[in-house]
């Protein structure tokens, strides 16, 4: 097999991605750095993850977004800034503490009005999203890892034909690459990432961006992706 020749990503070419590809409003970096004191702070995307998320946004000129997995909102915060005046984007979480962090920044942002945020189990919320027939054209999932078949079911249910489903940590840190690695989160995502290429349903690639993020786009032709 050949390798695939890559750039190690340094800290200092890090920093130099930072300051040269990504932006970040003062919003954006005050919640970032509230996030990053938080003992799951790691947990936050990075600033170029959040401005490919609003990049893809407006290049599908979404309307809908849907997210599974909001912690304290700076995907989100991306996501509704870059959605038109009128767009609107359904959020799943559990935790009330840090989504309150999140309302926080969101209505400093100006884009509280956008976000419908719902507390609880994300499989039920995507449940009642479905019975509702709820349609997005965007859905960015970034939560608990086990169940991320059930979560990429669920969007592929509710993502229209030709819209884009983000999935995030991919390559969990590389523990994906590593057999001895087998606890259920590393499973989880690695039958996720070989089964998902040869889903007839999507169009996959997988980017090497944060800790890894695969855009899914629903195709048109599939009566589960829905109608264009």
């Amino acid at each position: 097999m050949t390798l695939i020749r890559t750039v190690e990503i340094s800290r200092q070419l890090a920093a130099y991605i930072e300051a040269t590809a990504t932006r970040e409003d003062d919003v954006w970096r005050r919640l970032r750095e509230e996030t990053s004191k938080l003992s799951a702070g790691g947990m936050q995307i990075g600033a170029d993850q959040a401005r490919l998320l609003g990049w893809l946004v407006r290049l599908i000129g979404a309307r809908r977004a849907l997210e599974i997995g909001t912690f304290t909102g700076a995907s989100a915060l991306s996501v509704a800034s870059a959605l038109p005046a009128d767009g609107s984007m359904v959020c799943c979480d559990v935790s009330e503490a840090w989504t309150s962090i999140a309302r926080r920044y969101w209505a400093e942002a100006g884009v509280a009005d956008k976000i419908d945020l719902r507390l609880g189990p994300a499989l039920d919320t995507l449940a009642a999203l479905q019975m509702q027939g709820d349609r997005f054209d965007f859905a960015f999932i970034d939560a608990d890892k086990e169940p991320i078949q059930s979560y990429v079911e669920a969007a592929l249910s509710l993502v229209r034909g030709g819209g884009l489903i983000a999935v995030d940590n991919t390559l969990w840190g590389g523990a994906v690459a590593d057999p001895s690695r087998r606890d259920p989160d590393t499973a989880a995502i690695d039958a996720f990432n070989r089964r998902i290429t040869d889903d007839p349903r999507v169009d996959a690639v997988q980017l090497t961006v944060g800790d890894g993020i695969t855009l899914l786009r629903v195709r048109t032709d599939d009566s589960g992706g829905g109608s264009g």
